[in-house]
């Protein structure tokens, strides 16, 4: 759930165990969800419980990030709880705060409830310091002071008791301030705008006809990813869940990834969502200007700050007990030649698409060549390339594919603007990058192309070279790489990203969005039934809230890794914008 402000993952008990304050990559205001104390001596959650209940169900409001969670006990006594972040318009703005909603209200019988509200702060290494008002409870945080208002009795909260719900209860955890209307009929407001903001959304979506529930799902999603207020877009809204169990590869997502964010901003501009796509472009001329034509960092915070300094946060275990808990990622400070191409990827629509409130002129190409030149002058140097190796590089064949790729799209945009002379010039070193990748990398004794330029190597990454335009689905280097990936990296229904040891060992588990471009690729090479197939596997591997995380155990099916992963959800809407049947089909 969130607000694009605010987010908080709910688990299917109907508790809040992840939510984070001021921001999504600030401290956790509930962290439950890297702990492993039972829930009597946890802290760091926020739980409206029934008493004895014996069975709980939980669903969306259509097309909506609302979640209602249903409890019911062995002798039919049932509530509701409504779970929502405010986002609607007010006063001519979007009104998002950074603020959880919730509505406990009786469904039948006579149902006993008990609220326990137990922040943390400071990573779990400090007590919050809670004081009592006669409608409403002050948390003193580190980085903000926030206040739960409330209709519901506050001594009975503050000693966790139980009473009988017999009417609705209305909470609203925000910042520390009076609550200026009434609560109930304002909460019950804010309910009702909130549905209809998302909706009216969703409405604007250009879906497929086919699996339009898991894409529309997905879309929410990866806009709750977003923090509007700079455009930023996360990998994920959360931190060290490990790619596998006892593995070590825990690390933080809750930052914004230039890389990912181009992902999630093609994926949204597939659907024609561009209001992401806009407010990221702005977050993203930022980065740019910073940059003054000179190194770009592979991530940034959601301000667009630059150092990320990594630690290890040690008062809380982690998940399932599973630590370390990494705050920052160091990831920040390595040579990544991928993000120039992504950039200008993001920003070439600008300067096409005539829906755009602002188009891009002729200052923005000047910036971005300033990109592109950067490009040209690292496509064939050794960088991390986009798994992040922290030990080792190479010459990477996706990262100067995607060099190649601002070379071409600027071309693209020069053209748009009537700059013939600058679309000649970024044709030909296109093409000049090229024919030194292809020379490079392509291997005639395994008819493939290599991970690196340095020997014969396969990763995962390489199916993106259909999707990026550098080589066509008949073209037999793509065909004979096609074959060596499916060879070496493909575990049945999953794709690793790669297979050879890195700095953690072996890889165990598979890269979600590994697999989805597997079957963008299957499909593009004439073989749609079997990509059909392997899509409705992932689409049946996802969570009751019908998304996914990062990873994958072949053996079990089991998912890990960071939660919600853009990626992921990108690969849903993706394969489903390819393979769905038409609409006319479908009328």
């Amino acid at each position: 759930m969130g607000n694009c402000q605010a987010s908080a993952l709910v688990d299917r008990a109907g508790r809040m165990i992840w939510a984070c304050v001021p921001r999504v990559d600030g401290d956790p205001l509930f962290s439950a969800l890297l702990d492993d104390k039972d829930w009597n001596e946890a802290k760091g959650y926020w739980a409206i419980e029934l008493e004895n209940c014996v069975e709980i169900t939980q669903h969306y409001i259509r097309n909506t990030p609302i979640l209602v969670t249903r409890q019911t006990d062995a002798q039919g006594n049932a509530i509701d709880v409504y779970d929502f972040c405010p986002r609607h318009r007010r006063k001519g703005r979007i009104y998002r705060p950074v603020a959880f909603a919730r509505i406990a209200r009786p469904v039948s019988g006579s149902p006993r409830v008990r609220v326990r509200l137990r922040p943390t702060t400071a990573w779990n290494a400090e007590d919050v310091p809670i004081t009592y008002g006669s409608n409403h409870i002050r948390l003193v945080l580190t980085h903000m002071a926030m206040r739960l208002s409330t209709d519901a009795p506050i001594g009975l909260i503050a000693q966790e008791s139980w009473f009988r719900l017999e009417h609705d209860l209305h909470f609203f955890l925000g910042p520390d301030e009076s609550f200026s209307d009434a609560l109930r009929p304002e909460i019950e407001r804010m309910l009702d705008d909130t549905i209809l903001e998302w909706q009216l959304w969703v409405r604007g979506l250009a879906i497929p006809a086919e699996w339009q529930e898991a894409v529309i799902r997905a879309a929410i999603t990866l806009k709750l990813c977003q923090h509007e207020e700079t455009g930023a877009i996360v990998a994920a809204l959360t931190t060290s869940i490990p790619e596998h169990a006892d593995s070590g590869r825990n690390w933080d997502y809750r930052y914004c990834w230039v890389r990912d964010a181009y992902y999630t901003v093609e994926a949204l501009n597939r659907l024609g969502a561009l209001d992401v796509l806009e407010t990221y472009l702005l977050y993203l001329r930022n980065i740019v200007d910073g940059a003054r034509g000179g190194h770009i960092q592979p991530l940034y915070d959601v301000r667009g700050n630059a150092k990320l300094n990594e630690w290890e946060a040690d008062k809380l275990p982690g998940y399932r007990g599973m630590g370390p808990v990494r705050v920052g990622n160091a990831a920040y400070s390595q040579i990544q030649h991928d993000a120039y191409g992504q950039i200008v990827l993001s920003a070439v629509q600008g300067f096409i698409d005539q829906r755009l409130l602002r188009m891009a002129s002729i200052a923005d190409f000047e910036s971005l060549e300033a990109v592109g030149e950067r490009a040209w002058q690292v496509y064939d140097s050794p960088d991390a390339g986009l798994w992040e190796l922290r030990t080792r590089t190479h010459v990477h064949s996706y990262s100067a594919v995607m060099c190649w790729a601002a070379a071409d799209r600027l071309a693209h945009a020069a053209c748009a603007l009537g700059l013939t002379e600058r679309e000649a010039h970024w044709n030909e070193r296109a093409r000049i990058m090229k024919a030194r990748i292809l020379d490079a990398a392509w291997r005639p004794e395994s008819s493939a192309i290599s991970a690196n330029f340095e020997d014969d190597a396969r990763d995962a990454s390489l199916l993106q070279l259909l999707d990026l335009r550098f080589l066509t689905a008949d073209d037999p280097k793509f065909t004979g790489t096609l074959a060596a990936l499916e060879a070496d990296l493909r575990r049945g229904n999953d794709m690793l990203r790669y297979s050879a040891p890195d700095d953690f060992g072996e890889p165990v588990t598979a890269f979600n969005v590994c697999t989805f471009w597997l079957i963008e690729a299957l499909h593009r090479t004439g073989r749609g039934e079997e990509a059909r197939a392997l899509f409705e596997e992932m689409l049946s591997r996802r969570t009751a809230a019908g998304l996914l995380s990062e990873d994958i155990d072949p053996a079990t099916g089991e998912l890990w890794g960071n939660y919600p992963q853009t990626y992921s959800l990108v690969g849903i809407i993706n394969c489903a914008v390819l393979l769905s049947k038409p609409w006319s089909a479908m009328r």
